[in-house]
């Protein structure tokens, strides 16, 4: 039988990050974050001075792309790309405008498609993303539309970002936000909308227990 999924969608900000590794830390369970698949391909892109517009030759190199994952206990998996670490250098706010413009191409998205469901291993694995439930698992036991408002998220990331040294401004972040939420919900592939039958959660005025604390009601209820 196949391993359970726990798939959690939702738009930039939402903090599916957060609540997918800790929903993955308590109950055992692998973690896969799948923007991190188009944020690496974005780097690469970006590194060898692709446009990411080119649907032909970013499809190309999503197809040799040569991404390895290692366990960190504890903590998020780093992201190999070839063999190097690349886990900090694709949170950069250009890496995260590119791999939304790398994501809407059809042919990236096939691309990626069975590299993602390759993380589906035992005992199960919550997996976060844009199309986890309507396309690449769409026989999750458990499906989430995880958001809040783009105020917040922009808030979020600002944090975020800060924190880690980048230097950016609230009302530019907020202005990508909404431009990337534009780009993901209209894109042809794959567009970023609720699974049939999803828990619709917004997460504005929750904090990251709360939302974890929701979802494992609804799971455990689910495999009863």
């Amino acid at each position: 039988m196949n391993a359970p999924v726990l798939a959690i969608d939702g738009p930039s900000g939402s903090g599916k990050g957060a609540v997918g590794q800790e929903l993955a830390t308590r109950l055992g369970w692998h973690y896969l974050d799948s923007g991190a698949f188009y944020r690496a391909l974005a780097l690469r892109v970006l590194e060898e001075g692709t446009d990411p517009a080119d649907a032909r030759v970013v499809s190309g190199l999503a197809v040799t792309l040569d991404l390895s994952f290692v366990p960190v206990p504890g903590a998020a998996p780093r992201l190999l790309l070839g063999g190097r670490d690349i886990s900090d250098d694709i949170r950069s706010e250009a890496c995260s405008g590119a791999a939304s413009e790398v994501a809407a191409h059809p042919g990236v998205r096939t691309a990626l498609l069975a590299k993602q469901r390759a993380q589906r291993r035992p005992p199960g694995l919550v997996a976060d993303g844009r199309d986890m439930g309507t396309t690449v698992f769409p026989d999750a036991v458990l499906k989430v539309f995880l958001t809040a408002s783009a105020e917040v998220r922009a808030e979020r990331r600002y944090k975020q970002l800060k924190e880690k040294g980048f230097s950016v401004t609230l009302p530019r972040l907020l202005g990508e936000i909404r431009a990337r939420d534009v780009r993901d919900m209209e894109r042809a592939a794959s567009p970023l909308r609720p699974a049939p039958g999803a828990f619709a959660l917004d997460s504005s005025t929750i904090d990251i227990d709360g939302v974890v604390g929701l979802i494992l009601e609804r799971l455990r209820n689910r495999l009863k």
